[in-house]
């Protein structure tokens, strides 16, 4: 598979802030590619840097194997975190808009199709709900058909079905060959939609490769997982019980072995869950702290 961006040993410091500090990653063609990190990691400003918003203090970024290279403003689009839209627009004039800042635009009824917007094409932006606006932001970064497009955060906010709807619409793009590039807070989000992650703390690259091999690679047991008021302090430190959400965890190779004492410690069993790590374990695991903090 081919790489399509390229970063090599990119820094940017801010007075004495080193937001990035030497990050090299290669983005293969026609992946989604998920970039995440707690907040103030680095990775928004490795994402603006990559965009060209913000310059780098040093290093390289290559698009298509070339720096600098000017077919990236032509062939990449961007779902910012944050976009206003005005008000009295509607979805058609927004399209239309966006469409005449590029030589061959998209043709607006195959983005209103793609990205589901016909039902609202004619409504102003004000009138519009969250999940409407998501989708109108995907279609305006779509509207150069981009091959590579740059997703910042896309669905926070938006209800578990609206989340559910953008992730398809994710996957139709990436049907299509073309490279996503996403940042996230979900983990679920992240686990369902990228084939390859990079986790980003103090400016670094920390862990990198797909989510399964990323979980593999870091854990060889499981998760029994009960209410913290299930067990008091004493009993916690003799099962090594970490605390978490209102939740006690702790780690097993042998389940059935694990069950048998806590039983025979007489443990409240009512709350009982047994699960297998998942990405936010894995980023408790190498930070110390939650995407969320």
């Amino acid at each position: 598979m081919s790489t399509i961006l390229e970063i090599r040993n990119l820094v940017k410091h801010y007075k004495d802030v080193k937001a990035v500090n030497g990050l090299s990653l290669k983005i293969p063609s026609g992946c989604c590619f998920g970039l995440l990190g707690p907040n103030g990691a680095g990775k928004t400003t490795t994402i603006e840097m990559i965009e060209g918003i913000t310059q780098p203090t040093s290093g390289e970024i290559l698009y298509k194997g070339l720096r600098d290279n000017p077919l990236f403003k032509l062939e990449a689009g961007i779902q910012f975190q944050s976009t206003a839209l005005m008000d009295y627009l509607t979805v058609d004039e927004f399209l239309t808009l966006f469409g005449s800042f590029y030589p061959k635009p998209q043709a607006i009824e195959r983005l209103i199709e793609q990205c589901h917007l016909g039902e609202f094409r004619t409504q102003q932006a004000a009138k519009l709900s969250g999940g409407q606006r998501q989708r109108v932001l995907l279609a305006i970064a779509l509207i150069n058909d981009p091959d590579i497009i740059f997703l910042d955060e896309p669905t926070t906010g938006l209800d578990p079905q609206s989340r559910r709807n953008f992730w398809a619409l994710i996957e139709d793009i990436k049907s299509q060959g073309k490279t996503i590039v996403l940042t996230t807070h979900y983990m679920d989000e992240a686990e369902y939609l990228c084939d390859h992650l990079a986790i980003v703390d103090q400016g670094q690259i920390i862990a990198e490769g797909s989510p399964k091999t990323l979980l593999q690679q870091r854990f060889n047991h499981v998760l029994v997982c009960l209410d913290e008021s299930a067990m008091n302090p004493s009993q916690q430190q003799l099962f090594s019980a970490r605390r978490h959400n209102g939740l006690l965890t702790i780690k097993s190779q042998a389940v059935e072995e694990t069950l048998q004492r806590l039983i025979a410690a007489g443990i409240n069993l009512n709350s009982l869950q047994v699960r297998n790590p998942t990405l936010e374990d894995l980023f408790l695991q190498l930070t110390g702290h939650s995407l969320r903090d």
